[in-house]
């Protein structure tokens, strides 16, 4: 595999479509040249998935550079659920993984209660769902933004914790009772000390995370910041509502680490080379038919967190130009490559069509957008490449990719504005292009 670009101090990698592009894995592989490598919002409702030396690891919680033996950070924006944490850190250290972990203070907690809200609040909206899943993030970041919430800092203090876990616990309990009629058992000791117990094992990790990252940067050391889902999950600029409930473009780095924008190098949009999401919206360049199926299954296109099958089309480069607005990208990797392999032609969304008219850049109003069609633009499509043919074009680099392969990324590249400097051909690490 080439050396990539290693000219940055602060770099920031982020989905530049509904999420699960492959995120885990470039990451993974810049985190080889940092520091420290942060993970800066959402929670365990993101997957990163990582093949490293013939091993699969799956990580809800824990930044992906941990497989690098770097100092990683959990910020300030992310909403932690202990139990997930507590069993990621079990399974690391079963595979003789002792990672270098530091957790933000101010990171909110995520509780039991907060879980189940999150699936009833949801089921009751319809039509109007974000399609969540279910694992209290919403709630949680619900709770942090009505100033009810449980930092980190809270929960490792155990007075302030018993006193603001029962004020929180009573409040959320009649809200189930009373508005959601909940007949289920919550026990609030129960509760209780399961986490009083499992704050004096995350303890030692909670700090000044925010510090730590700024002296990092101040002393000229790298730092990595790594999103989580993708662009148009944003709870402000995503298709709303049905998105995630953090901010997961570029911007979120700063808040949710506590840097400067000033402070930020480059940033990295993830695009795969096709179109997939999990949940529910309108979704224009979706193919509900035998190519989208065919998509799902080359491209094992299955949630990392729930294992729901993924729902698959093509690129949408008004998509691709609305993310590029938003997130400033200095640069673009595209992942699975590979997966388009054997197709005679690839559809290209260059617009949509609301009626008459044509539209070049994502409408906010819902009922718009689920009126749009896509006007696509046909490729020619390039052969299917065995794994033995792939590793062989790694090795000479982009030049050896097929003719058909090297246009179709270009023709993105040319329409984003932005250059795909990387090209991930295989979940390998050895299957990553640099141009």
């Amino acid at each position: 595999m080439p050396n990539n670009n290693q000219d940055w101090k602060t770099l920031v990698i982020i989905g530049a479509q509904w999420g699960d592009e492959g995120k885990g894995k470039i990451t993974d592989i810049f985190a080889a040249q940092a520091d420290y490598v942060v993970r800066y919002q959402g929670g365990n409702n993101a997957g990163h998935t990582i093949v490293a030396d013939g091993v699969t690891y799956k990580f809800h919680l824990i930044p992906s550079g941990v497989l690098n033996n770097k100092k990683i950070v959990i910020g300030n924006g992310v909403v932690i659920d202990p139990v997930v944490l507590l069993s990621e850190l079990d399974k690391l250290a079963e595979q003789g993984i002792k990672p270098s972990l530091f957790i933000s203070e101010r990171a909110h907690v995520i509780f039991p209660f907060q879980g189940l809200l999150d699936g009833i609040i949801d089921d009751s909206k319809g039509a109007l769902a974000a399609g969540t899943t279910k694992r209290g993030i919403g709630p949680a970041y619900a709770d942090k933004a009505e100033r009810s919430g449980i930092r980190m800092v809270d929960l490792v203090n155990e007075r302030v914790f018993r006193e603001r876990f029962s004020l929180l616990f009573d409040e959320k309990y009649k809200i189930l009772k009373n508005v959601y009629s909940f007949t289920g058992a919550l026990n609030k000791e129960e509760i209780l000390n399961q986490y009083l117990v499992m704050a004096q094992k995350l303890k030692p990790y909670v700090t000044d995370t925010s510090l730590m990252i700024n002296q990092a940067i101040n002393a000229g050391q790298k730092v990595l910041f790594e999103g989580a889902q993708g662009t148009l999950l944003d709870i402000d600029h995503g298709v709303y509502p049905h998105t995630t409930s953090s901010n997961t473009i570029a911007g979120g780095a700063c808040t949710g680490a506590g840097v400067s924008p000033r402070k930020i190098d480059q940033i990295i949009g993830i695009v795969k080379a096709y179109l997939s999401r999990v949940g529910v919206s309108p979704l224009p360049t979706e193919d509900t038919g035998e190519m989208g199926n065919h998509l799902r299954e080359r491209g094992a296109e299955y949630g990392t967190t729930t294992g729901r099958p993924r729902r698959c089309g093509w690129v949408d480069l008004v998509q691709l130009r609305y993310a590029q607005r938003l997130n400033g990208f200095t640069s673009l990797a595209m992942t699975k490559v590979d997966v388009l392999g054997g197709l005679k032609e690839i559809p290209l969304c260059i617009h949509y069509k609301y009626g008459a008219e044509i539209i070049k850049e994502m409408p906010a109003d819902e009922e718009i957008y689920a009126g749009c069609t896509p006007v696509y633009e046909m490729l020619p499509g390039w052969d299917d490449i065995s794994d033995e043919q792939l590793t062989e074009m790694v090795a000479k680099g982009y030049s050896a990719l097929p003719a058909n392969m090297r246009a179709y990324i270009e023709r993105i590249e040319k329409e984003v504005g932005v250059p795909i400097n990387i090209v991930s051909v295989s979940p390998k690490r050895e299957g990553t292009i640099f141009k």
